[in-house]
């Protein structure tokens, strides 16, 4: 069964992106309407922790820690970046009060976007990968013919791979963004 690239890749992206925010503006609602509005403020701190959480994946990739399932890590990262953002957005709500935690805010929306963008793409193009070498295996080339045939879509899929050198600017970017908005807080805080 052939399915389309539309419906296998692109509708689950725009799902996924559409139910972040969804929830965010029924929350946002839901908060108003109770007269619950100063939940939503304290909503960035979980979301940040929840967000920092993610990143052990980030170390386990890269050899900083040793424990935890790689596969595992990454459900975990994708799922803490997800949630720690809806958080974020509900924090946020439709207040305008600075340029700085919007522009945070941005960064945070367009890494997430990213991210997603990543996960798609580089799942859809290694299985497509996969099954092409299958399928020519299966009509019978040589594996050294097979793996001529397949050289250009490899090295397309290692390029692709390279994604996360886009990936990791952009999150620098909503990091030191994110960072600049805690510490403006700070440094603006009522200390009574």
């Amino acid at each position: 069964m052939n399915t389309s690239l539309f419906r296998t890749q692109v509708v689950p992206f725009v799902e996924i992106f559409a139910l972040l925010l969804t929830l965010t503006m029924v929350a946002d609602f839901l908060l108003h309407q109770w007269d619950m509005v100063w939940i939503g403020r304290y909503l960035g701190i979980p979301g940040t922790l929840i967000i920092l959480l993610s990143f052990l994946y980030s170390l386990r990739k890269r050899k900083l820690i040793q424990s935890g399932n790689p596969k595992v890590l990454l459900n975990l990262h994708e799922f803490f970046t997800w949630l720690g953002a809806l958080m974020i957005l509900v924090h946020a709500g439709i207040h305008f009060y600075a340029i700085l935690p919007w522009l945070a805010v941005i960064a945070m929306l367009i890494n997430v976007i990213s991210g997603l963008v990543g996960k798609f793409l580089l799942e859809k193009s290694r299985r497509q990968l996969s099954s092409k070498k299958d399928q020519l295996l299966h009509q019978g080339m040589s594996e050294v013919a097979v793996e001529r045939e397949i050289f250009w879509d490899a090295v397309t899929l290692d390029l692709m791979r390279k994604w996360r050198l886009v990936h990791f600017p952009i999150t620098l970017a909503f990091s030191l963004l994110a960072l600049g908005h805690i510490f403006s807080i700070f440094l603006f805080w009522q200390w009574r």
